[in-house]
């Protein structure tokens, strides 16, 4: 296993389309895991438009990501340390854990994927966020009922 850990960080707020110079691309030791924090090893991660927004200062449903911080992004993994009664190293799971090669999390902040259900990179399409994000927008928000018409685009 590597003991590095390779990272992409805020370095600037982007004015318009995110340039190279908006970046840093670190490498750093593997954290360590404390109480009920695992170690993932991340397969993929989702870039999606709302991170153009968390790049953004100001308010919005969700703090911006600080300047030097790792870049906020959906990810899946494999657990590879565990010191967690609930996740197991093999296990797959999905967080918010940005864009990195290892990321540590509290297992609480993780939710576990089965990948004999599905390619493990569909919990982050439609059996991740933007999938809820639909099926919420469609019952919750469009209140879509049996004999509507919409209209998918």
């Amino acid at each position: 296993m590597s003991t590095l850990n390779k990272q992409y960080r805020l370095k600037a707020r982007p004015v318009g389309v995110p340039k190279d110079s908006d970046w840093d691309f670190t490498t750093e030791p593997l954290p360590e895991i404390g109480e009920d924090e695992v170690l993932v090893k991340i397969h993929y991660c989702s870039l999606d438009p709302a991170m153009r927004g968390w790049m953004n200062e100001g308010r919005s449903y969700i703090p911006p990501v600080k300047i030097g911080e790792v870049m906020r992004a959906g990810t899946v993994g494999e657990v590879i340390a565990s010191n967690s009664d609930s996740l197991r190293v093999g296990d797959f799971v999905s967080g918010t854990l940005g864009i990195q090669q290892y990321a540590k999390a509290k297992a609480k902040d993780l939710t576990k994927v089965d990948p004999k259900l599905a390619p493990i990179e569909n919990y982050l399409g439609g059996l991740g966020m933007p999938g809820l994000t639909a099926y919420f927008g469609l019952l919750d928000v469009g209140a879509v009922k049996e004999g509507d018409t919409v209209l998918v685009s």
